[in-house]
C-alpha cells in the first residue's frame, strides 16, 4: 500500500507550474480535473519509479554482556571473572533502490544491514527475495545487495553535479516499518559534511520528511530521475523536523563498482594533508575568493610528493570538480582506486598551475595488536593515514579493528579509539607505542583518546 504525503500545499502550487509544462504533458497523461481544471499530481512519475523501492528486513545477532550494571571490563578484571558474554538477536528494517534490473543490483545504507546475516527485500508486488550481500562500505554507509534479476524495475539515474538548492525532490521509503511512503521538498543544502555518519560525507540536505526506516530509500526529482540514497536526519526527539541528509548518487555510483567486484572499496590515497581556505588564509596568499583547500603537509613517498605538490598549494579543481573546501577534497580522493588518474588545478604563489598524477597504495602500517601483547589479542592498530580525516590533525595509534568478544574487547579497546601513551610514554606512531609495550613488564597502561575526551585502560 502507498502513502501519499504532501505537506504544504504551496508546494503543490509550484509544481503545478513545473508539471504543467509542455515537457512534462509529453512525458505523462494530464491528471484528473476539478471544475475543469487540472490537478497537479506526481502519480504518473511514482507509477514509474516505486517498484524499483523496496522494504528491508535483516536480522542477526551480536555478543552482548549479561551484567549490564557491570559493563565495564574494569569488574572483570577486578573480580578476576569471565565477561559472561551473551548474543542477542538483532533486527533492522530500512529501504534499497534497485539500480541494475538485469543483475538485481539494489543500493542500501551500511547502517541498515550491519551486523546481520539475514537480509530479506519485499518487494511492491508483493515478492519477498532472501538477498545476498555483496559489499558495504562504512566509510561512505553504502551497501550494495543482490537478488534474483527477474521482473524487476530499476531506476533512471542523474548526474548530481547538475543539482541546484530548490530543486524538488521527493523521498520514497519505509518509514517505521509502515510500508512504502512517499514525501515531497526540496533540495536546501549541497554539499553537507560533518555529520559524524561516514568519513566520507557530501551529502544532499533536504525538507522531504525522512523517518526511521527511510535509510537506503530513494530520493528522486520530479523526471523521477535517482538523486541520492536517504542515509540520515537531524532530530531532537527521534522524528522529522525537516532536515534529511541523502549520499549523492555519484558518490553512491563511485563505491558501487569496488563493492561489487570485491567485497569493499579498496582505498588509495594522494598522500597529502589538507584544511579550508579561511579568509585569512586567503588573504595571506593574494586570493580573491576562498574556494579551495591548502595543502598543509605532504607524505614522503607519496604520489603528491612524486608529483611535486607542496605545502601552501591551493587545490581548486579535481578531475573537473571545483574544490570548495576541504571536505571536498578528502571526499574526492576517498571514491578512487588505486591507480586512478588524478587531474589537478593549483594556485600556487598566485599563479594557476596543472598537476596530473595518480591515486597510489597507501603508506601505512598496520599491526595485529596481539603480536605486541597476548592480551590484546583481536585488535588491529594501525599509524593514521594520509587519507584519514585525522590525518595532520591527531596524533597516536588507530585501533583500526576490534573483534567482538576478543581480549582486546573485554579490556575495553574499541574501533576509533586512538592510543596516545603507554606507561606513561608517549605513543605518536607505532614505532613508538612498539618501544613502550616493550619496556612493559606484566602490566601495560594504556592512555586512550576517544571522541573529546580520554581514559586509561590496564592490560595484566
Amino acid at each position: 500500500m502507498i502513502f501519499l504525503t504532501f505537506r504544504q500545499a504551496g508546494c503543490l502550487l509550484l509544481m503545478a507550474v513545473f508539471l504543467g509544462s509542455p515537457g512534462w504533458a509529453a512525458g505523462a497523461a494530464l491528471p484528473t480535473t476539478v471544475d475543469g481544471r487540472p490537478v497537479p499530481s506526481i502519480a504518473p512519475m511514482l507509477d514509474k519509479v516505486t517498484p524499483a523501492v523496496v522494504n528491508i528486513a535483516a536480522s542477526g545477532e551480536v555478543a552482548v554482556r549479561r551484567r549490564p550494571l557491570f559493563n565495564d571490563p574494569f569488574f572483570d578484571r577486578f573480580f578476576n571473572r569471565r565477561p559472561n558474554l551473551q548474543t542477542r538477536r538483532i533486527q533492522s528494517v530500512g529501504s534499497g533502490v534497485i539500480v541494475n534490473a538485469r543483475k538485481g543490483y539494489i543500493i542500501t545504507n551500511n547502517h541498515v544491514i550491519a551486523n546481520t546475516r539475514k537480509i530479506k527485500v519485499g518487494l511492491q508486488d508483493g515478492r519477498v527475495l532472501e538477498a545476498k550481500l555483496l559489499g558495504t562500505d562504512p566509510a561512505t554507509d553504502v551497501a550494495v545487495l543482490q537478488v534474483p534479476a527477474k521482473g524487476l524495475t530499476a531506476v533512471k539515474v542523474i548526474d548530481t553535479e547538475k543539482l541546484r538548492v530548490g530543486d524538488f525532490v521527493v523521498a520514497i521509503g519505509n518509514p517505521f516499518g509502515l510500508g512504502q511512503t512517499v514525501t515531497s521538498g526540496i533540495i536546501s543544502a549541497l554539499g553537507r559534511s560533518g555529520l559524524g555518519v561516514g568519513n566520507y560525507e557530501d551529502f544532499i540536505q533536504t525538507d522531504a520528511s525522512i523517518n526511521e526506516g527511510n535509510s537506503g530509500g530513494a530520493l528522486v526529482n520530479l523526471r523521477g530521475e535517482l538523486v541520492g540514497i536517504n542515509s540520515a536526519i537531524f532530530a531532537r526527539g527521534g522524528g522529522s523536523i525537516g532536515i534529511g541528509f541523502a549520499i549523492p548518487w555519484n558518490m553512491v555510483r563511485a563505491v558501487m563498482g569496488q563493492l561489487i567486484a570485491h567485497g569493499k572499496v579498496r582505498r588509495g590515497e594522494l598522500g597529502v594533508a589538507s584544511q579550508d581556505l579561511n579568509p585569512d588564509l586567503a588573504n595571506a596568499f593574494g586570493l580573491k575568493n576562498t574556494d579551495g583547500a591548502v595543502i598543509v603537509e605532504i607524505q614522503n613517498g607519496s604520489m603528491a610528493a612524486e608529483a611535486g605538490l607542496q605545502a601552501g598549494d591551493v587545490v581548486t579543481e579535481f578531475n573537473g570538480r571545483k574544490i570548495r573546501h576541504d571536505a571536498d577534497l578528502r571526499n574526492a580522493i576517498g571514491v578512487l582506486s588505486v591507480g586512478e588518474p588524478i587531474h589537478l588545478k593549483i594556485i600556487r604563489d598566485g599563479r594557476e598551475m596543472s598537476v596530473d598524477t595518480q591515486v597510489g597504495r597507501r603508506i601505512e602500517t598496520v599491526v595485529h595488536a596481539g603480536q605486541l601483547n597476548e592480551r590484546l589479542t583481536g585488535a588491529m592498530f594501525s599509524d593514521i593515514s594520509a587519507n584519514s580525516p585525522l590525518y595532520g590533525r591527531a596524533t597516536g595509534v588507530l585501533i583500526a579493528k576490534v573483534d567482538n568478544g576478543s581480549p582486546a574487547w573485554r579490556y575495553g579497546l574499541r574501533p576509533g579509539d586512538l592510543v596516545v601513551g603507554a606507561n606513561r610514554m608517549q605513543t605518536r606512531n607505532l614505532d613508538e607505542l612498539k618501544t613502550a609495550v616493550a619496556k612493559s613488564g606484566r602490566a601495560l597502561m594504556l592512555k586512550i583518546r576517544r571522541g573529546n575526551g580520554s581514559v586509561f585502560i590496564l592490560i595484566q
